[in-house]
Parts: C-alpha cells; sequence; structure tokens
C-alpha cells in the first residue's frame, strides 16, 4: 500500500489516523453497495412465490467476515447472504444469486495491484 512520507512522529500518527480514515470509509461504502445490490435483487423478485405464499427470494443475514486487498488496504468485508429457494425449470438446477461486485471467491479487487504511472 501507499503511505505517506514523514518527518516526524506526530505527522507519522496523522498518516496512520488517515490510512485508518480511508480503509474505514472504504469498507463502509462497499458494504453499502453490497446491500442496495441485494436489497434490488429481493425486491425484483419479491412476486416469486411457493403454492403456500412463501417468498422463494429472501434476505438470510450476512456471510462470515473475510478479508479483502483493495487500493485502500485490506479490509474486512461482510457481505449479505440471500436464500433463493428458486429452481431452473429446464435445467432443474437451483437458482443463486451471484454479487457481481464481491464474487465468492475474491480476495483481492480487480484493480490491485495497479501499475504506477
Amino acid at each position: 500500500m501507499l503511505r505517506i512520507h514523514v518527518e516526524t512522529p506526530a505527522d507519522a500518527e496523522l498518516s496512520s489516523t488517515l490510512d485508518e480514515l480511508v480503509a474505514e470509509r472504504a469498507r463502509r461504502m462497499l458494504a453499502a453497495a453490497l446491500e442496495a445490490e441485494v436489497d434490488a435483487y429481493v425486491t425484483a423478485l419479491s412476486d416469486e412465490r411457493d403454492v403456500q405464499g412463501h417468498r422463494l427470494v429472501v434476505r438470510n443475514g450476512h456471510a462470515v467476515a473475510r478479508s479483502l486487498v483493495t487500493g485502500a488496504g485490506s479490509i474486512e468485508v461482510r457481505a449479505p447472504r440471500v436464500n433463493d429457494r428458486r429452481v431452473d425449470e429446464v435445467t432443474g438446477e437451483k437458482l443463486r444469486f451471484r454479487s457481481v461486485i464481491l464474487p465468492p471467491w475474491a480476495r483481492k479487487s480487480r484493480r490491485w495491484p495497479r501499475s504506477c504511472p
């Protein structure tokens, strides 16, 4: 991760605080984007019901936290979970929610490491 060059101990404290601030804001922005993605998915499929009238696609808490390496540093991510009980009528396979923002296998952002200009 790129860091700010510091001259004095007071500047060192300021730069670590700045790095922590950037990482925390990145974590919050990612969490908000993931929540919005899941909400849009669940809302779009809210009319899908089983024979008893229960929704087939519902929220199901959050996944276990995992570390993601980004340009802002390493951040902890707890992705929202979706319980999707729909089945593809042609293949018989269960349909699943896959996040476009954060795929299940991702441990690094797609743009990390970036080449320096």
